[in-house]
């Protein structure tokens, strides 16, 4: 019997290759939980797109749990470092924001692990995603898949599966403040 892992997805792009490689080893549920995306209208575009892919590909049988919409929790987390530049202190306040809510998620739901789609973006950082993944791991007491999914061409099969999918790919993280910046 597989472990349940619940994998925290930014978007159905980073999803995809992804997944492509846990399925073969887990249980895994999709989990949304993104309040940083801005506007509401870019947060639904990218829900939906997870949903549409997830019915093509694997014709729904992957469950998805995708939270409200709730941009408040994301601005207090950040507050004070709306000015920091993309990769900054910004951004680790967010990571941590949605990778703690994901734990706990995966800890109330009988989850044996969790881990997120985000380090297979060529722009977020690995390491620092995984050092937060480990310190939960040691706080709410769920293990966390500790992984860099760019590694074996992960990015560059995401984009592959994304264009034959035909997924909608966005050109900011989600937050207001990379918008502005890119």
């Amino acid at each position: 019997m597989k472990e349940r892992m619940l994998l925290h997805v930014c978007c159905a792009p980073c999803c995809t290759s992804v997944l492509e490689r846990l399925i073969k080893e887990y249980d895994v549920t999709l989990y949304f939980y993104n309040p940083n995306i801005f506007p509401l209208s870019e947060y639904d575009m990218r829900d939906k797109e997870l949903h549409e892919f997830i019915a093509k590909a694997y014709e729904n049988n992957v469950d998805i749990i995708s939270e409200k919409y709730n941009h408040i929790e994301y601005l207090d987390v950040i507050y004070g470092l709306e000015s920091e530049k993309e990769g900054g202190k910004r951004c680790e306040k967010c990571f941590e924001l949605r990778l703690k809510k994901t734990s706990q998620v995966a800890k109330d739901n009988g989850f044996d692990i969790f881990t997120t789609t985000l380090s297979v973006s060529p722009y977020k950082n690995f390491r620092l995603l995984n050092e937060i993944g480990k310190r939960l791991e040691n706080e709410v007491g769920i293990k966390y898949y500790d992984a860099n999914f760019k590694k074996q061409d992960g990015y560059l099969r995401s984009v592959k599966l994304s264009q034959e999918y035909g997924l909608y790919r966005q050109d900011y993280c989600g937050c207001e403040f990379s918008r502005r910046d890119k």
